[in-house]
């Protein structure tokens, strides 16, 4: 099974760049997006093999998620059920027969930290969530979850400690969801790796001098340990300030 995420911050940008021949060169079974900045009818994208899933926020040109998925699932939920967390359309949860498969945009705790009390009731309610799932089966989660958990998950750890995505608190809910029995499936493979990220900004030449977060995840239950092959993140593929994360598994 391939599985690829990639947060595209702003799809029908992307569309214009190079989705399409990114999207057909990697063949996955499952493309989740996150950021996908669109409401329902602004694109019709033709992907013969595939059934697609939308999430739509209610503000136009904001967040957004989508999954095209080689076989139909079996049942499709948006949002967690929650209407403080579910006008942004930041979640998709897939079921079949043997998992579920989860698209997540988490939300970004903002300049000067003013959304971080709202994060910390998401992560709250996120890992509630998941664990809720994982009581029937296993659980598979990707997307854009906005924090760098170690400090290697990072090229300026020591100046970012007080910015969005790289907070105490923030980090602390990451080790607190994979303590419940989660894995961060690219540490898995690579527990050391340093200099390979998934995001980079705009400013100050950050990709050309990768100078990078990582904060695009593959993240699985535990019980799906024995069926992990490996975990990629593809820096070579450009068209977003993200670049895709790949995991394969059985």
């Amino acid at each position: 099974m391939k599985c690829i995420s990639w947060n595209v911050n702003g799809l029908r940008a992307v569309v214009k760049k190079n989705f399409m021949e990114v999207f057909n060169e990697l063949d996955a079974d499952f493309f989740c997006l996150q950021e996908t900045k669109l409401q329902e009818g602004q694109i019709d994208l033709d992907l013969p093999g595939y059934h697609q899933y939308w999430n739509y926020a209610e503000k136009k040109g904001y967040s957004g998620t989508a999954i095209f998925a080689k076989e139909e699932a079996l049942s499709v939920r948006y949002g967690m059920n929650i209407e403080e967390h579910d006008t942004e359309g930041r979640l998709i949860t897939l079921e079949y027969p043997n998992f579920y498969m989860i698209t997540c945009y988490t939300p970004n705790s903002q300049n000067e930290l003013k959304r971080l009390d709202y994060r910390m009731t998401w992560e709250d309610d996120f890992r509630e969530y998941l664990n809720e799932l994982r009581k029937d089966k296993p659980v598979v989660v990707c997307g854009d979850l906005n924090v760098a958990h170690q400090n290697i998950d990072l090229k300026n750890w020591k100046t970012n400690q007080k910015n969005a995505g790289f907070t105490p608190e923030e980090r602390q809910k990451f080790t607190e969801l994979l303590e419940t029995g989660f894995i961060d499936t690219y540490r898995h493979f690579y527990p050391e790796k340093e200099g390979v990220y998934s995001w980079w900004s705009y400013r100050f030449n950050a990709r050309k001098n990768n100078a990078g977060w990582r904060i695009d995840y593959f993240v699985v239950s535990d019980e799906l340990k024995e069926n992990l092959v490996d975990a990629t993140i593809h820096t070579e593929i450009t068209g977003s300030d993200h670049c895709p994360v790949e995991l394969l598994f059985n």
